[in-house]
């Protein structure tokens, strides 16, 4: 389910990576368990659930609700020639997972010795004994433990014998009754249909890094941009996009270019925005770049003039879509008002 304001905050939970140094004031909560890559409206059915499992009746406070993860992507342990189109990264993840809610992010080391861990391990070792969970919230699909061992049957007869409830959340369907997953969310970024992606996600999808030193020849152009390097993993369709920009807590319109610049030099794909209605240094900075809209492909021109002429037209289709659609989603607004530092 989409989140709803009530259940959004822009506080940032605090990201745990060593079970050892969990406050003990989280232990004894609901852990809702996955890879969370995206953290999309499926995600959000599953710490939805992990929400209403924690609310204890006549209690002053629900107990504490923990999102675990595992880093790196447990794909990327079993089939690392194969790199995963990461749709957030871990400080993208744990920021989304903040904004739905959660008292903190428990983040464990994927690698070969937690592999091996069996699924009566993980559950008596790491859910019982270190976290002391008084329940667990998985999706129907979710599996863990040695060659996957744990279904989410075992997690539920598993807590009948430990003494902790468990819900499994069924599959969530979009709008047009098809299962909502990471991989059709990358499969549209690939293709640049932000509709879909974004309407998948429940927030628009956003790319985090440090801008870098580029070539300058924007601003020989009168278009100075933001240049970032995204992953190799990175599969979205090469072309010209609606873009917000955040920096410095302050978010701006912006019309940005992910791509090999076949005007001039077709290199390694990289990012430009172009940040409307802005001046100033922006090398070294760290910035949020959200996609809003698809505007067209990445072209080559016959003249430098048809390609200027067509980046001012980008740049007022650009203030046009960002106009219409506003400030977004809840998620977007309570993202934004977390990168801006605002309770």
């Amino acid at each position: 389910m989409p989140a709803s304001d009530a259940d959004l905050h822009a506080a940032t939970a605090p990201i745990i990576d060593r079970l050892d140094l969990l406050p003990e004031a989280l232990k004894g909560g609901v852990v809702a368990i996955g890879n969370f890559d995206g953290v999309h409206r499926g995600h959000q059915a599953v710490l939805a659930a992990a929400m209403r499992m924690a609310e204890v009746d006549g209690a002053p406070k629900p107990r504490p609700v923990l999102a675990m993860t595992f880093e790196p992507h447990p794909r990327s342990h079993f089939q690392p020639a194969s790199a995963i189109f990461r749709l957030t990264p871990p400080a993208a993840k744990a920021a989304v997972l903040s904004g739905l809610g959660v008292d903190a992010v428990v983040v464990l080391p994927f690698d070969g010795a937690l592999a091996a861990v069996s699924a009566e391990a993980f559950v008596a070792q790491i859910l019982v004994d270190r976290l002391g969970l008084s329940g667990a919230v998985v999706g129907w699909d979710f599996h863990f433990g040695h060659k996957r061992q744990g279904s989410p049957d075992f997690l539920v007869d598993a807590g009948a014998r430990h003494g902790f409830a468990v819900e499994v959340v069924p599959h969530f369907d979009d709008e047009a009754g098809l299962p909502i997953s990471s991989s059709r969310i990358r499969d549209a970024l690939a293709t640049g249909d932000l509709a879909l992606a974004n309407g998948l996600l429940g927030y628009r999808w956003f790319v985090e890094g440090i801008v870098v030193d580029g070539d300058k020849r924007g601003r020989t152009l009168n278009f100075p941009t933001a240049n970032m390097r995204l992953g190799a993993d990175c599969r979205l369709k090469h072309g010209v996009y609606a873009v917000t920009f955040t920096v410095d807590g302050v978010t701006h319109m912006g019309a940005a270019n992910y791509g090999r610049r076949p005007q001039f030099d077709n290199g390694a794909p990289v990012l430009e925005t172009y940040v409307l209605d802005f001046s100033g240094d922006l090398y070294g900075k760290p910035v949020r770049v959200g996609f809003v809209s698809y505007l067209r492909p990445e072209l080559k021109f016959e003249t430098l003039d048809g390609l200027l002429r067509q980046m001012a037209g980008d740049c007022e289709e650009a203030r046009a879509v960002l106009t219409h659609a506003g400030p977004g989603t809840a998620l977007d607004r309570t993202l934004a008002a977390q990168a801006a530092g605002t309770p």
